[in-house]
């Protein structure tokens, strides 16, 4: 038997819970983890509701695998590996999980089941699982999609977490020398995949926006509810990167393109072209919740939520997402 003198607190209680089967207890020490638990499952699965349930398989299987904990890691520790291999049991079942290329000469490709992560739900206490912009903003979530999943384990466990490798190999049952191949391969590909970011994940970061992305969003909602297209075409810069899911395929356009492109497919038009809008922020980065409202209904509705990266004022990426119907957003559904 372990002899709980040499243990945290809190795996010397959840050890004492497993054997008694006080459900209370366990669910009060695992509880806790929830947070940073469903932000790791997030990175590996990149769509919020699939985090959701992986983060409730998470805890399902701890309670089941109860009396396999011995306290020879910290229940922490413990948690993360459940989770990593509840995630890679998932990708393995699911084979629309893989980036669809797309047809245009730009080497990205689409994430099709990509969802925004409400920033509401990230973890609240910084200095137990810090999340940096860096690490959680859409960029990174789409470029990490593209590794093969035992490799995205690896990057995330080592490069994201800071996980030394042996404890890396032991969560995945690898060798430390496959986890060091296997990240020196998941590097390649990230550099590929984002040649224009930091790719330091582990420095401090400020969670907080800038007063530039705070300017460009108010800018960028003043113009949507005036209809002022001259107004959000000087926002764009001109080689822009747009896309709308869950529609496929990633735009790099001239900001003249973008706006004629909105405006052909419907938007600013009679119809639709009363706006209200709200600045929000999901995944750390600045966005716009847009309203519409049609001129039979009273009232303005949630249509998409603009997430924007900002560059030297100009908005360089928008990506947008459908929002109706997405309670979990945080959002309210109207205006």
């Amino acid at each position: 038997m372990t002899d709980a003198r040499l243990l945290g607190a809190d795996e010397a209680t959840f050890i004492a819970a497993a054997r008694s089967d006080d459900t209370a207890r366990f669910a009060l020490l695992t509880e806790r983890h929830r947070r940073e638990l469903q932000v790791h499952c997030y990175r590996m699965l990149a769509n919020y509701e699939d985090a959701q349930d992986m983060t409730q398989e998470t805890f399902l299987r701890a309670w089941n695998k109860r009396e396999s904990f011995k306290g020879h890691a910290a229940l922490r520790t413990w948690l993360y590996r459940i989770a990593t291999n509840a995630c890679l049991d998932f990708l393995e079942k699911r084979n629309d999980r893989t980036p669809i290329p797309s047809e245009l000469p730009d080497p990205g490709s689409e994430v099709l089941y990509l969802q925004p992560y409400p920033d509401r739900m990230l973890p609240e206490d910084p200095q137990e699982s810090v999340v940096a912009r860096e690490t959680i903003e859409l960029a990174l979530i789409v470029a990490v999609q593209h590794l093969p999943p035992r490799q995205r384990a690896v990057f995330i466990l080592r490069d994201v977490l800071g996980w030394p490798a042996s404890k890396v190999a032991d969560a995945l049952d690898l060798t430390v020398a496959s986890v060091t191949s296997a990240l020196q391969r998941a590097r390649v590909t990230m550099r590929e995949q984002l040649p224009d970011r930091r790719l330091d994940w582990r420095s401090p970061t400020t969670h907080e926006l800038s007063d530039d992305e705070r300017g460009v969003v108010k800018s960028y909602i003043d113009a949507h509810e005036r209809n002022d297209l001259d107004g959000l075409m000087s926002l764009l810069r001109d080689d822009l990167r747009f896309v709308m899911l869950p529609e496929a395929g990633t735009l790099v356009i001239t900001a003249k393109d973008a706006v004629d492109g909105w405006v052909s497919g419907g938007l600013f038009q009679p119809g639709h072209d009363d706006w209200r809008c709200i600045t929000t922020t999901v995944n750390r980065m600045p966005a716009a919740a847009l309203y519409l409202r049609t001129p039979d209904d009273p009232e303005y509705r949630l249509f998409t939520i603009a997430v924007l990266h900002i560059v030297d004022g100009k908005i360089a990426e928008l990506t947008g997402f459908d929002a109706t119907d997405k309670p979990w957003l945080g959002l309210p559904p109207t205006l």
